[in-house]
């Protein structure tokens, strides 16, 4: 069955580990190739602006690389614009960035932050970028990221998928009632949609499942999950959840 859903894999943890002790292993461009014949449709990676795990260099080397799309991560910051718009990787994700968060905490406001988003959505869009914003489940941020120009959005899952994971049923359920609703507004007025954060091999059925997402992006639990069978065996897995998920949600295969 050929998926009509993407798989998207982050390499930005194989640098956290490479820079844990220095040095240039393990390379994130070597797991980005490796990931790629495991059948992984693009490649993100978020260059943070204090540089905490990818460098410029992994950029470089990303861009020079790899054979199949780069999603590049990024602040709304006027450094990154110009980094994006030299290296002109095939799609842009802007994500909110906080420097003393762990990871990413939650979506952009993308309505609050109209005028100075848009600027990005032009510039990034007139380079010929795939152009999205990272936004929670919500109708007005997926207006608001139409209204800058954004052709995708990509919908921050994490909280379903925390609440999973915590065997919080019910709060569960109410996050992805949200995510399903998002989903099938924002494709119903025009932006592709897609999710990421925090998605396990747990979590990922019910979110595969959700027909106007076509693409997902996963990186921490892949890489971790590659100390234990490798990334070759995580990533195959990860694909076969999402396309049995999303099967089975067509009634192509019995449950």
């Amino acid at each position: 069955m050929a998926s009509d859903l993407r798989l998207g894999v982050n390499v930005d943890h194989v640098a956290t580990i490479r820079n844990a002790r220095g040095g240039g292993h393990p390379d994130p461009v070597r797991a980005a190739r490796a990931a790629s014949e495991a059948g992984a449709d693009s490649i993100v990676a978020h260059l943070r602006e204090d540089r905490r795990h990818i460098s410029d260099e992994d950029l470089t080397g990303l861009m020079e690389s790899i054979d199949i799309p780069l999603t590049l991560e990024m602040a709304a910051t006027d450094e990154m614009l110009d980094i994006a718009l030299r290296h002109t990787p095939y799609a842009v994700c802007i994500v909110p960035e906080r420097r003393q968060e762990r990871t990413t905490e939650g979506g952009l406001d993308v309505a609050a932050g109209h005028n100075h988003l848009k600027r990005f959505a032009d510039q990034l869009g007139a380079n010929k970028a795939v152009v999205s914003m990272f936004i929670e489940p919500d109708r007005d941020q997926l207006d608001a990221s139409l209204s800058i120009g954004a052709p995708a959005v990509e919908i921050h899952v994490g909280a379903y998928c925390d609440a999973l994971i915590a065997d919080e049923q019910d709060a569960a359920d109410e996050h992805l009632a949200r995510i399903v609703d998002a989903a099938s507004y924002g494709a119903s007025i025009g932006l592709q949609i897609h999710g990421g954060h925090g998605i396990t091999f747990d979590t990922v059925g019910p979110i595969a499942a959700i027909p106007e997402i076509v693409e997902l992006n996963i990186g921490h639990f892949l890489i971790g999950e590659a100390i234990f069978g490798g990334l070759d065996s995580s990533i195959k897995r990860m694909r076969s959840l999402m396309d049995n998920a999303r099967a089975q949600a067509r009634g192509e295969v019995s449950a």
